[in-house]
């Protein structure tokens, strides 16, 4: 029995994004009932950007740093999708947020992560480690 190579292609995309789409709807009727879940705005904003849909994984990502700046995760994320949408100044500001926040938390892994962004974003990694 042969399989057909295109055709097992084009059903596991269409699956993939069924899924997805799936996923979408329980989150957004989960946050229908839980409107100020901060984990749910999160995985909203994290599926949106699995969907290739920026600006609503922005608008989310957003609206989680203004109404919940505590969410440390959000910091991160938010400066990645910042950096792909070229607005390095926005990425390293929001590096900068998140790491002030983590701090205060005592957060040190998320710190950490946060300052590997920033230094990147900023430029205070040199890419040339040939030098050694």
């Amino acid at each position: 029995m042969q399989v057909n190579a295109p055709l097992t292609q084009k059903y596991t995309k269409n699956t993939q994004f069924k899924m997805q789409a799936n996923r979408l709807q329980k989150l957004l009727e989960f946050l229908e009932s839980e409107p100020n879940d901060e984990f749910v705005q999160y995985a909203l904003a994290t599926e949106y950007l699995k969907l290739n849909d920026t600006a609503k994984a922005l608008e989310y990502y957003e609206k989680l740093v203004a109404n919940h700046p505590n969410y440390t995760g959000t910091y991160y994320h938010l400066g990645k999708l910042y950096e792909q949408l070229d607005r390095k100044d926005d990425a390293i500001k929001t590096y900068q947020q998140g790491m002030l926040i983590t701090r205060q938390k005592r957060d040190n892994h998320a710190f950490s992560e946060l300052q590997s962004a920033y230094n990147q974003a900023a430029g205070l990694y040199d890419d040339d480690d040939d030098d050694y």
